[in-house]
């Protein structure tokens, strides 16, 4: 796998691209996993918060059709173990991206607001819900620049 710039990874010519180990010929992947994070080749962490989204809503739709069986307390349980652990697992990775780029993991979060609380699809899900009733964190909040720095020690 090549990581680079999209106009770094462009001007590289074909034979450069590939690799030849005996008679065969390595062509490079778009995106690889390592420890359970997705890297693409710009580094641009879209493929890794793609991923994640992907597996959180499958999980949610899931859920979606016991929650009536499982009740408020058991389901918000549920979705912490399933869905949010998947949100914070090597997290720190996403600080100083744009928005644009995290913003599925906050569609994430508040589908499960409105899983757990009963909400339909288009009622507004506000911060007071989220903290409030829940506790959870808002995306941004996980992995916050000075959370990253106290984990370290600064």
């Amino acid at each position: 796998m090549w990581f680079g710039s999209s106009s770094s990874l462009r001007s590289l010519s074909q034979s450069s691209r590939t690799v030849v180990v005996g008679t065969e010929t390595l062509q490079p992947a778009e995106s690889v996993r390592n420890l359970g994070v997705y890297l693409g080749s710009s580094l641009s962490m879209q493929t890794h918060v793609a991923k994640v989204t992907q597996t959180c809503f499958f999980q949610l739709r899931r859920l979606r059709q016991i929650r009536r069986l499982l009740g408020r307390d058991v389901t918000a349980n549920v979705v912490a173990a399933l869905v949010l652990t998947r949100l914070d697992y090597c997290n720190a990775l996403l600080a100083g991206l744009p928005y644009s780029t995290v913003s599925p993991l906050q569609r994430v979060i508040n589908t499960a607001t409105r899983l757990v609380c009963g909400l339909r699809q288009r009622d507004h899900v506000t911060d007071t819900v989220t903290t409030i009733k829940l506790r959870w964190l808002p995306i941004r909040a996980r992995y916050s620049t000075s959370c990253v720095c106290s984990f370290i020690g600064h």
